[in-house]
């Protein structure tokens, strides 16, 4: 069997991983830590972390390109920028929440067509809360879910929290799944590919 563009970009089958840490570096959340980019770089060395996010609303494009080249030159793990698809030349990937999609196209498989023909190959992910949305994406060309929010976070107001039932949800996605939403770093959570941490890593 051929390699998936997600198992050749990670370097391992992403089916095989059960509760990696799939770091989220929020830029705001680590200025309110007072933690600069660097000491992040060393926490996610530190964590054996598999995949990282980078989410960043506050700071300019030319900022936001040096953080991502400074990623990448450390740490040899695909990086996925959060939702600026303008930046998608300077990462391994883009992660979209649903309400991205649908800005693009309301039509979610011709939004992702859309998507597909900028990006290419790099790795696409799409958040999901539900099983219509599981099920959606199920017919989508992405490379991963995020699935949540596992729990409630005080860093962004949530509508859905899964709670245990997350591992059901999770077992009908057809892609790899990533769970979100106050996820800890030693959470084990049946049928999760990856455990997408953000305060826990640096708490």
């Amino acid at each position: 069997m051929s390699k998936s563009n997600f198992e050749e970009i990670l370097g391992f089958s992403p089916f095989i991983s059960s509760n990696s840490l799939y770091a989220l570096c929020d830029f705001e959340t680590l200025l309110k830590k007072n933690l600069s980019l660097y000491d992040f770089i060393l926490l996610c060395k530190k964590n054996s972390v598999k995949i990282l996010q980078y989410r960043d609303k506050i700071s300019s494009n030319d900022i936001q390109i040096k953080h991502l080249n400074s990623l990448k030159s450390e740490l040899n793990i695909p990086i996925i920028i959060n939702d600026k698809i303008d930046l998608i030349q300077y990462c391994d990937g883009l992660h979209l929440g649903q309400e991205d999609l649908t800005k693009v196209n309301k039509n979610k498989i011709i939004a992702i067509k859309l998507i597909r023909a900028r990006i290419k190959n790099k790795l696409l992910g799409l958040s999901t809360h539900n099983e219509i949305e599981i099920l959606e994406a199920n017919t989508l060309d992405i490379d991963m879910i995020g699935l949540g929010a596992y729990r409630a976070t005080k860093t962004k107001d949530i509508d859905f929290i899964l709670g245990e039932k997350i591992s059901y949800l999770a077992k009908m996605s057809k892609h790899p799944v990533c769970i979100i939403g106050g996820v800890k770093k030693d959470d084990l959570v049946n049928n999760a590919n990856f455990n997408v941490v953000g305060s826990d890593l640096y708490e």
